[in-house]
């Protein structure tokens, strides 16, 4: 008999074949007595040498098969596994304790799991599967234990409750139908790898999924997220239907690589892309975006023990615009508070972090560290077209504050003789009510506005975005906050400023033509929603703005 599951579609598309289930070995530690600290620790040191050398192998695997987006994945594992913090909490159980290597490495990998996992943005609590990833390398290392593989003869459905990137990039990408797990979200890599190959996926399955048996017929489908097992005549029929349609769609929305993001009636808009990593810039590109939206230089702190230095900044930075070639990238300076903690920060408790000292308040009243970073994004902008973008402004007086220390890290760079870019655009994103109000006084400013629609969703309708109890509340096509936006998009044409939109409601094609017909000037979205809003953009008329505006109450 049939049955349909329901999990969180993470890549779309159609795939209909057979259930492989995938079950990682267990690796049971025990916690043993020792007498000797010093030996210990240098057997975990080789046992995680050994697993940086895996890793390397992995790198030069996934670069041939998959491209250097996915495989740069291995070389920020072995960043992680030469991590000050993650070494030094091994090594202080170890002796303070007198345990085997075993056990301390796995307390370390379940204390820094649990510390990404309460982190309030997705793609930093996914990183809670890396350290469980690398940690499992280095304890089959010290227990001389070979790394699982997984042979098919057959395309299939891989079933498993996750999947961690050592293990996704040993399969066989030609057959592979589909991933399905039981935990992970759309920024795992389970998610990111399925959509760089173009196949469906659906993580979020949860207690179900282990009752897939291998051979199962299944179809997944990954746009709405449902599974059905051993599917009816009826149900196969039409998923086969529906997996048609979607090739033509996939095939159609192809041709719109290189084509304007224009309407009929002539109004043109930029679609660019949010990015967290190097990683992502690539899957930007394959997309056709405009530029990047949104770069989140937050990934540059994580996993380190002590802050990255202007030249790790520098480096990347650089990459970033050199493989944009030319196009805009808008890079935000480090966005964190207490409700975003990383390895090498230690912040206070708050009650209410997302009131609290975060974005630009953590770095103004860090200006040596905001600084660091500040010269090196002036310093990569000599390799391509800079935007900066300063995340939590309330007041001209921030920015003000922000234009002080940039002018103290020009002048340094003249005299140090370093080239930049003169004409770097500077821009603040609107994310409160405040930013709403006086964004006639901010537009004065700067170049240009970001809406951060998630954080402007959240304090204007009073809605803690971490509380599933009121998650109901949390309305991003709300009246008021349509208003805003356009009072926002008003503002800042009167004095020339452009105006973008960079949070999740960016996507929402129910929404595109009143954004355009606001005079939003920029969506910046996930890469593969890119082409999809271009189709949209260009069927639409905008000649009868008013009666637009009417429609959603913005009118006036």
């Amino acid at each position: 008999m049939m049955k349909i599951i329901q999990g969180k579609g993470v890549s779309s598309g159609i795939a209909l074949g057979r259930v492989r289930m995938y079950i990682r070995d267990e690796i049971n530690v025990m916690r043993i007595n020792i007498d000797n600290p010093d030996a210990e620790y240098e057997r975990y040191n080789a046992a995680r040498l050994e697993a940086m050398a895996q890793l390397n192998a992995l790198y030069k695997n996934a670069l041939t098969e998959m491209g250097e987006n996915n495989a740069m994945i291995f070389g920020v594992h072995c960043m992680m596994l030469e991590d000050p913090d993650y070494n030094n909490s091994v090594e202080g159980i170890i002796r303070r304790q007198s345990v085997n290597a075993e056990y301390a490495v796995a307390a370390t990998a379940d204390n820094f799991a649990r510390m990404f996992a309460v982190m309030e943005d997705d793609y930093l609590r996914e990183r809670a599967s890396d350290v469980r990833d690398i940690s499992r390398r280095v304890l089959k290392c010290l227990m001389h234990k070979q790394v699982q593989q997984m042979d098919a003869n057959d395309s299939c459905v891989i079933c498993a409750q996750d999947l961690a990137p050592s293990e996704t990039v040993q399969f066989d990408k030609k057959k592979v139908l589909a991933f399905c797990t039981a935990r992970g979200s759309s920024t795992s890599h389970t998610a990111i790898l399925a959509r760089t190959l173009g196949i469906p996926a659906v993580t979020g399955i949860g207690d179900e999924l282990a009752e897939l048996r291998d051979g199962d017929a299944i179809i997944v489908d990954g746009g709405t997220g449902r599974l059905y097992i051993n599917p009816d005549e009826l149900t196969y029929r039409e998923m086969l239907h529906k997996l048609e349609c979607a090739k033509h769609r996939t095939a159609y929305l192809s041709t719109l690589r290189g084509h304007d993001n224009i309407t009929q009636d002539g109004h043109r808009v930029n679609l660019y892309a949010n990015v967290s990593s190097l990683e992502d810039v690539a899957i930007a590109l394959d997309n056709d975006c405009g530029g990047i939206g949104l770069f989140r230089s937050e990934f540059l702190y994580l996993d380190r023990g002590e802050a990255p230095t202007e030249e790790q900044q520098f480096l990347i930075y650089r990459q970033i615009l050199e493989r944009m070639e030319g196009k805009r990238v808008v890079i935000r300076t480090l966005d964190i508070g207490a409700d975003k903690q990383y390895g090498c920060f230690t912040l206070a408790k708050e009650e209410n972090p997302a009131l609290g000292l975060r974005g630009i308040r953590f770095c103004l009243a860090n200006p040596m560290l905001f600084k660091t970073q500040l010269r090196a994004l002036f310093r990569a902008s000599a390799y391509g077209w800079l935007a900066i973008m300063f995340p939590m402004i309330i007041s001209v007086e921030e920015i003000r504050r922000i234009k002080e220390i940039i002018t103290d890290v020009k002048d340094e760079l003249r005299r140090e003789h370093l080239p930049f870019r003169e004409d770097v655009e500077l821009g603040v994103m609107i994310e409160t009510p405040a930013a709403v109000m006086i964004s006639d006084l901010l537009a004065k400013e700067v170049d240009f506005f970001s809406v951060g629609s998630n954080d402007l969703t959240q304090y204007t309708l009073a809605v803690d975005r971490q509380n599933p109890e009121v998650e109901q509340y949390s309305d991003p096509r709300h009246v008021a906050l349509l208003r805003m936006i356009r009072i926002t998009c008003e503002n800042a044409h009167k004095v020339g400023a452009w105006v973008g939109i960079c949070g999740e409601v960016g996507a929402d094609e129910e929404l595109t033509e009143a954004f355009l017909a606001m005079g939003v000037d920029e969506l910046s979205v996930t890469p593969t929603e890119i082409l999809p809003l271009r189709e949209k953009i260009r069927g639409l008329d905008l000649s009868r703005r008013e009666k637009i505006l009417s429609a959603i109450g913005v009118a006036w």
